[in-house]
């Protein structure tokens, strides 16, 4: 994705900021909201997988996924 960057310089010529046209930044904005879905989804199987790992070690009574299921 090739995007069409004006930069916002200071008196010196430095650059302060960065504008993009709005159809890029929605494009980008999407893309982000994709990543941020991934990563989340991606932690809670980590988590999910540890927990189940903790359980088969565990002596406690364990819950069947018919059981958990039907809780909701």
């Amino acid at each position: 994705m090739e995007i069409n960057i004006q930069y916002v310089s200071d008196h010196k010529g430095r650059p302060q900021a960065v504008q993009i046209p709005i159809s890029e930044w929605e494009k980008v904005a999407l893309q982000l909201k994709k990543s941020e879905q991934i990563l989340k989804l991606q932690s809670d199987l980590k988590s999910a997988f540890k927990e189940v790992e903790k359980l088969k070690k565990s002596t406690a009574p364990k819950q069947t996924l018919s059981e958990f299921l039907n809780e909701l």
